[in-house]
């Protein structure tokens, strides 16, 4: 779990992820990503560098209308102490019954999005934690590429105005191999998704794809990551990458002016242009 708490420390500073007062809502599927969530973020509290209050909330799908025992998942929050809530819901039933969608992954993510947004806000929350890995934002970053077109990933920290929520994902620096290693030994049982397409889907393909390509030329997911990083690609840069739009101009070729800031103060005063002489 060190380890794994040193890429969530990484993650907390280096966007802004947490602070004192937070009441973070967990959406925990029961398995290992959300549960080391909820483990990780318990862990972190005993550093005894932010005040928060965590809320575990699973929403139970009820596919092919039957109800999920989450028994195993109560038991791990009991054995953290974490306040648990498990949501009963109809998106099995209108996804794959009433719907009977050909590619059901993405009306059902955002009716999972949906109900969980407005759980954690009927349970007082102000930030709602996300189990999403490194490898998730590979993946993700790949197939809005090769499937969508277009260059782009879901955002590390993102603000939802409409329902006052702030999403963060701290597990965004940790490898999927590292969880699997410390999920083997800190949980004690994960639950098993009952979606009928659970492991048939385009994120499986891509995986498969991205695996390949890592044993042909070794390092090839760290390179994709930090090309978007370096980018600043949906504020994957960071307080490490700077990358001021305004900056972009003919004379520099179409090249963005990028800095490699450590604190947000650096950033401010080459935008005030108190650096001129720095160059590019």
């Amino acid at each position: 779990m060190q380890k794994i708490l040193s890429y969530f420390r990484r993650a907390v500073q280096e966007y802004d992820l947490i602070e004192d007062g937070d009441v973070i809502a967990v959406g925990v599927s029961g398995g290992k990503d959300s549960l080391l969530l909820l483990a990780a973020l318990q862990a972190f509290q005993k550093f005894g560098l932010y005040d928060y209050k965590i809320i575990g909330i699973t929403l139970d799908p009820q596919f092919q209308g039957v109800s999920t025992d989450y028994s195993p998942v109560m038991e791990f929050c009991q054995s953290l102490g974490v306040e648990y809530h498990v949501v009963p819901t109809e998106i099995g039933k209108i996804v794959f019954d009433i719907r009977n969608e050909k590619h059901p992954c993405s009306l059902c993510a955002k009716m999972r999005r949906g109900a969980l947004h407005d759980k954690a806000k009927e349970f007082g929350c102000n930030k709602l934690a996300l189990g999403h890995h490194n490898d998730d934002a590979i993946e993700t970053f790949m197939m809005n590429l090769f499937i969508e077109g277009r260059i782009g990933c879901y955002a590390p920290k993102s603000y939802l105005s409409r329902k006052d929520l702030t999403l963060i994902r701290p597990l965004s620096f940790v490898p999927e191999k590292e969880i699997i290693r410390v999920a083997k030994k800190q949980i004690p049982q994960v639950v098993k998704s009952k979606c009928p397409v659970d492991g048939h889907t385009m994120r499986e393909s891509m995986k498969d794809f991205i695996r390949e390509q890592e044993r042909n030329a070794p390092g090839f997911k760290k390179r994709i990551f930090g090309a978007f990083c370096r980018a600043n690609i949906d504020g994957w840069g960071g307080k490490t990458y700077f990358r001021d739009l305004v900056e972009d101009h003919p004379a520099s070729n179409g090249k963005a002016e990028r800095y490699h800031l450590l604190e947000q103060e650096i950033a401010r005063r080459l935008k005030e242009g108190q650096y001129e002489n720095l160059g590019n």
